[in-house]
């Protein structure tokens, strides 16, 4: 496991001085990125090979939100390769060393030029050290499509959504969503699929819908294509 100790920044908390979903998202892809650059695998070895990973899925648990200027310690690790995909798992510890989020995630290598998937070559493979996964994910799930939704006011995506692949980068559509969930609903788990990436200037159509202790929200394009679909559980 590839593991850094952090706090909790001021950039990462709500009103209630409490970490955020997109706190913990950002740590976890901070965390995934930091494995990877100091594998000598990160973003410029595969920007010369014109590679990429592409996120496909998150599944994320929030058992407990560490509050301002806590000491945390955040890990990640890979727990499966397939042909042209790959899987890793993150956890977060508070400053009693106990779980207080973890996630499951599922990607996809790319080839840049063709804008396809490639075979993960052997060499990605033999850098990362494979651990089990979590045992409290199970099998995934496709996100049920709700038959009712809201359609909401569209937006265009800028530059300033944008990460260093040129799109917008998961965490923006998970921080985009959670505009739209009902006041005091408290995030315990939340689930998200990537269909297709949204670039500069694309406009983004919103879909909601809530129930009781479950909220959908679908970012489709202007002719209905789904860019990516995120559902949120209620502690």
């Amino acid at each position: 496991m590839y593991e850094y100790n952090s706090r909790v920044r001021l950039t990462e908390v709500d009103q209630n001085q409490k970490m955020t979903l997109t706190g913990i998202l950002n740590a976890f892809q901070d965390c995934s990125i930091f494995h990877s650059e100091d594998l000598g695998v990160g973003l410029l070895h595969l920007e010369g090979k014109k590679r990429m990973w592409v996120l496909r899925s998150w599944d994320i648990r929030i058992f407990r939100r560490p509050v301002l200027a806590e000491h945390i310690r955040v890990g990640t690790w890979p727990c499966a390769f397939g042909k042209v995909t790959g899987q890793r798992n993150f956890r977060l510890l508070d400053d009693r060393g106990e779980l207080a989020a973890c996630g499951d995630s599922s990607w996809v290598y790319m080839d840049t030029e063709r804008m396809r998937p490639a075979r993960v070559e052997e060499g990605i493979r033999l850098a990362y050290q494979m651990e089990p996964r979590l045992s409290l994910f199970g099998e995934q799930e496709a996100i049920a499509v709700p038959e009712k939704f809201t359609e909401e006011e569209s937006f265009v995506i800028h530059a300033r959504h944008l990460d260093v692949n040129h799109h917008v980068n998961n965490g923006q559509y998970v921080r985009f969503a959670a505009e739209y969930l009902p006041e005091g609903f408290r995030i315990g788990r939340m689930r998200a699929e990537y269909k297709k990436s949204a670039v500069l200037n694309d406009r983004i159509c919103p879909c909601v819908s809530t129930e009781k202790d479950l909220c959908t929200i679908l970012f489709k394009d202007a002719s209905g294509k789904l860019y990516t679909i995120i559902e949120f559980r209620q502690e």
